[in-house]
């Protein structure tokens, strides 16, 4: 069973707790003024078992409040939801056909479980790249 598709046996109808490492954390364009902070989550697992090998979420007041830095092991609590994914634009050289996914969404009850767990960013980039810094 491919690893997104366990998302979609999961339901979207209640929430799941969910343990991930932290990757790293970027910007996305928001739709209207400033640009949003986003972090990726990699190896999600819900009891143990991987739901999903990379997750890219909008930074909120609760993943502030967490202080989170790359690498680090977090549990958390998020609901399912479905979207859609691919180029909806009007270019004809562009190919991307549209196409349902899964993701995780209002991310609650953060904590860190383990600081530090995966180490595989060099000390530079874990001193710049953490929210203390903004």
């Amino acid at each position: 069973m491919k690893v997104r598709k366990l998302l979609k046996s999961m339901g979207t109808d209640k929430r799941y707790t969910f343990t991930a490492i932290v990757g790293r954390f970027s910007l996305k364009n928001g739709f209207r003024g400033l640009p949003l902070r986003t972090i990726l989550l990699t190896n999600v697992r819900h009891k143990e078992k991987l739901v999903a090998d990379h997750v890219w979420l909008t930074c909120g007041r609760r993943i502030y409040s967490a202080i989170l830095i790359p690498g680090d092991l977090i549990q958390f609590d998020a609901r399912i939801k479905e979207y859609e994914k691919g180029y909806k634009g009007r270019r004809e050289d562009v190919y991307k056909p549209i196409s349902r996914d899964y993701c995780l969404s209002y991310p609650t009850k953060i904590k860190v479980l383990i600081r530090g767990y995966k180490k595989e960013s060099n000390e530079y980039e874990r001193k710049n790249n953490s929210f203390t810094k903004f």
